[in-house]
């Protein structure tokens, strides 16, 4: 791209516009630094985007929910930024090129959802023009139409806002010298609003050759009609940044602490590029007095490149020091779209009421995916020495293949056409098409029946250019859904839910069902779960749960072998948010999981699976104008390798401590700073593998300055 200042000026100059239309506005909305949760009431309810939407207190499952006024108020910046502040999830690498979590245990790249639609392309989703962010734990089949098995983040975008003219602009600069500005302006034209949020980034971090620049916008109409309201949306993304995928374990099987400030890459040949296209129709409707449906048509263009080189593997102890380095360029066009509908209401039987929900989806997905590994004098892998800079350049770097000695003179030519080496080139169509009916039968005044399933039909076309083959599969299943609500008392409910759910054999990277892999069966999940949702006082809530989650992956060993890779987590999970005191806003998050994966007869730690999880994040109202805030993330060493070898790799727990502070200028203007890792501990947040730990940055502030028009 590396035009990024053609992106900050172009913005900044829409900032200026938008700033001299409304300066005469005299009812400009106000921004006060803390602007959070006050009460119960007040508490974020989850959309109705993901269908089930309602008070959390009647959804028997885990559930978080984050608006944009706490994280913004909380300075956090990405999804990794909230799942940090999350209960029961974790960040994954993601190979530095896409948003992964790992929920319970589970590690996904493609759980992700906006407005409720799955957006499954591999990705950083930026928080711009998002109003709230979900995430929801354990089995989520009755929402979804494939995936979701043990957890799913969803994001509701932006709306127009009727009755309502309003500009709010925004900057931030960080020690780093990252920069980024947005802007959400809202124009209202009586019975409709069109609403338009931006944003232009130029990223930088603490390694080397680290950059990257994005740019979105999304125009939004909002039409409110007699009984109805329509939602027409668009979004561009144009991102493009270097890739990291972190450093090596040593022979204490943990990241080697003395190369944290070596890239093992290249500052040309790491990096992705990404365009996407979005397009998202919502129609919401009064079907009768006690009847509502919904309708959704969303469609997705996204062209995206990822190509990189890392470390494979290390071995300590030789002379000179080096590192064995890999690579692969990813390419992927995919266009994607999703009609649903879906009605809910209410109806009496016999003097029983039902809350009824049932909908029918269709998804279409056409995905082209391309890889070529790195060739190097007709060898997949090299070796390098290890030094600040490896030595490699676009043509050429001082290493070893073959033999040839590696003395830090030698040249050797890199060839990264990436058109020799095809180890995929697939074309995918596939189809998903689902029923859905879920009835919550208020047995009594405090009693809750839930009942819900769901048929989902999965047809697959893989075309493998490379071995001349086509697969053709077609695959159905039913998820079913139990549950008991309870209203113990007027603040306290309890529930218990069974649920089964499952994934299609590669989830979304179809390029891999092909060849043997297609013999193989889908993901099966159960998740077993009992929770309270507890109104401590007028403004404190606590959530806690207790589940078992059960996953088996078949792996294909032959023709006449598959051996069922199953693992079993257990655990406990507890969010308590709200105001402890006058001024004083809290929440706080521990997770405990025990989780075990049987692999080839041998029963082992899972893998991205801390023992222990805990965050809390206050912020204190000082005065009026004023407010300080202090945040705590504490994460147990967890596993990191894929295999069963002994001792195993695994990153070392850590604590860090996060610090900021708020300041009106004025009613409608805010300047905030966020103090992140405010001790500068060393420590490593996740990794993607053995020899890919992500280095987690030092001491770094962020500076914001917001103003509304």
């Amino acid at each position: 791209m590396k035009n990024k200042n053609k992106l900050l000026l172009s913005l900044l100059a829409s900032l200026a516009v938008a700033s001299t239309g409304h300066a005469q506005k005299k009812d400009a909305p106000e921004l006060s630094p803390l602007n959070v949760v006050a009460s119960n009431a007040d508490a974020p309810k989850l959309s109705s985007s993901l269908m089930s939407g309602g008070a959390l207190e009647d959804i028997p499952q885990s559930i978080s929910v984050m608006t944009d006024t706490q994280f913004k108020a909380q300075g956090l910046n990405s999804i990794g930024d909230i799942i940090d502040y999350t209960p029961g999830v974790v960040t994954s690498q993601g190979e530095g090129h896409r948003d992964a979590a790992v929920f319970r245990g589970q590690r996904t790249t493609s759980d992700f959802y906006l407005d409720g639609v799955r957006d499954d392309v591999q990705y950083y989703r930026p928080l711009y023009n998002v109003e709230q962010v979900e995430v929801l734990r354990g089995s989520n089949a009755l929402v979804t139409s494939f995936g979701g098995a043990y957890g799913l983040i969803n994001r509701v975008s932006k709306k127009g806002v009727i009755g309502e003219d309003f500009t709010t602009v925004q900057g931030s600069v960080d020690t780093f010298g990252e920069i980024n500005a947005q802007v959400d302006k809202n124009v209202n034209f009586g019975d409709k609003a069109l609403r338009i949020n931006m944003f232009a980034e130029s990223l930088e971090n603490h390694r080397d050759f680290y950059y990257g620049d994005s740019f979105g916008v999304t125009p939004t109409m909002h039409f409110n009609f007699d009984g109805a309201t329509l939602d027409l949306s668009y979004e561009f993304l144009d991102q493009e940044r270097f890739i990291d995928r972190g450093i090596p374990t040593g022979t204490d099987k943990q990241p080697v602490e003395s190369f944290k400030d070596i890239v093992f890459g290249d500052a040309t040949e790491n990096l992705s590029t990404h365009e996407a296209h979005i397009l998202r129709a919502i129609l919401e409707t009064e079907l009768s007095d006690t009847f509502t449906g919904k309708f959704k048509l969303a469609h997705s263009k996204h062209d995206k490149l990822y190509q990189n080189l890392y470390a494979s593997s290390y071995t300590a102890g030789q002379n000179p020091d080096q590192v064995t380095m890999d690579g692969y360029v990813d390419t992927t066009k995919r266009e994607s779209t999703t009609l649903s509908a879906d009605i809910t209401g209410e109806v009496q039987t016999g003097g029983i009421l039902h809350n009824l929900l049932a909908g029918v989806e269709y998804i279409s997905i056409n995905n082209d995916n391309n890889r070529y590994n790195t060739s190097v004098v007709g060898n997949d892998t090299f070796n390098v020495a290890i030094a600040r800079n490896l030595g490699i350049s676009n043509n050429s770097f001082l290493g070893q293949v073959e033999g040839v000695a590696l003395d830090g003179t030698n040249s050797i030519a890199l060839t990264n056409s990436y058109t020799t080496d095809s180890q995929d080139e697939a074309y995918a169509d596939v189809s998903v098409f689902s029923l859905y009916l879920q009835d919550q039968i208020a047995l009594t005044d405090a009693l809750d029946l839930v009942l819900g399933l769901r048929y989902n039909k999965f047809e697959f076309d893989v075309r493998d250019v490379e071995n001349d083959d086509d697969v053709v599969d077609t695959d159905s299943e039913v998820s079913p859904r139990v549950g008991l609500i309870f209203d113990a008392t007027e603040n306290m409910s309890l529930y218990a839910a069974y649920s089964e759910s499952m994934t299609a054999r590669n989830d979304e990277q179809y390029a891999d069902i092909k060849g043997d892999d297609a013999l193989t069966d889908a993901n099966t999940f159960e998740n077993l779960e009992a929770g309270i949702n507890l109104k401590l006082s007028d403004r404190i809530s606590l959530n806690a749960a207790v589940f078992k989650l059960t996953a088996v992956k078949p792996d294909w060993i032959s023709a006449d072998e598959t051996i069922m890779r199953e693992s079993e987590v257990t655990g406990f999970e507890l969010q308590v948010i709200g105001s402890l005191m006058d001024g004083l806003y809290t929440t706080a998050s521990y997770a405990s999981l025990d989780a075990e994966t049987n692999l080839s007869g041998t029963i082992v730690p899972s893998q991205e699976a801390p023992e222990n999880m805990f965050s809390i994040w206050n912020n204190y109202l000082v005065n009026d104008k004023f407010s300080m805030s202090l945040g705590v993330i504490y994460q147990d060493s967890s596993i990191i390798d894929h295999d069963d070898s002994s001792p195993r790799a695994f990153l070392p727990d850590y604590t860090r401590v996060d610090a900021g502070a708020a300041y009106a200028l004025t009613d409608n203007t805010r300047l905030q700073v966020r103090v992140e890792n405010l001790f500068d501990e060393v420590y490593f947040p996740n990794a993607h593998d053995t020899h890919q730990a992500t280095v987690g940055a030092p001491v770094n502030a962020m500076f914001t300055i917001t103003s509304s028009f």
